[in-house]
């Protein structure tokens, strides 16, 4: 089953949502700090509900930790670069961590840089970006459709 990393998350709302969608779907998880709040946010389990504590999830305290653990594994940064494909023309495995950037400031270059490949979501001209979750959801769904995960 792919994994849904989060890289240095920002907003505790967003966040929960992701830990509920992982619950709801049987994706675990992977929290790599810094974060920009404390995991007892009341934002967070709002959003998350009562399904955080039946999500499976892992707090890692560095890219660096989370990165040697997953050595083996494909990293696939969602990211709005020039070196990005589209996500929908990407073949996922079903090993595959898809590692979602922090809201402020994307992904700092040092670690994007360790990530085998890079997709994004074709927007219109003009536009910066979607929030992470909806993002986050977005390419989930692409995968799991492509490895008959319904």
């Amino acid at each position: 089953m792919i994994n849904l990393a989060l890289y240095h998350p920002q907003i505790p709302q967003n966040a929960g949502t992701l830990l509920r969608l992982g619950s709801c779907l049987g994706i675990f998880i992977d929290i790599i700090r810094p974060i920009g709040f404390i995991c007892e946010d009341k934002r967070l389990r709002r959003a998350g509900m009562d399904y955080i504590p039946t999500s499976n999830y892992t707090v890692y305290n560095s890219f660096d930790i989370f990165h040697a653990f997953y050595e083996k594994r494909r990293l696939i940064a969602l990211d709005v670069g020039e070196n990005s494909v589209p996500y929908h023309t990407f073949e996922y495995l079903s090993d595959d961590i898809l590692v979602v950037g922090s809201e402020h400031y994307g992904f700092l270059e040092q670690d994007l840089e360790k990530m085998q490949h890079r997709v994004k979501i074709p927007m219109l001209p003009q536009r910066r970006s979607l929030n992470m979750a909806i993002a986050a959801s977005i390419v989930v769904g692409e995968a799991m459709k492509q490895l008959n995960l319904y």
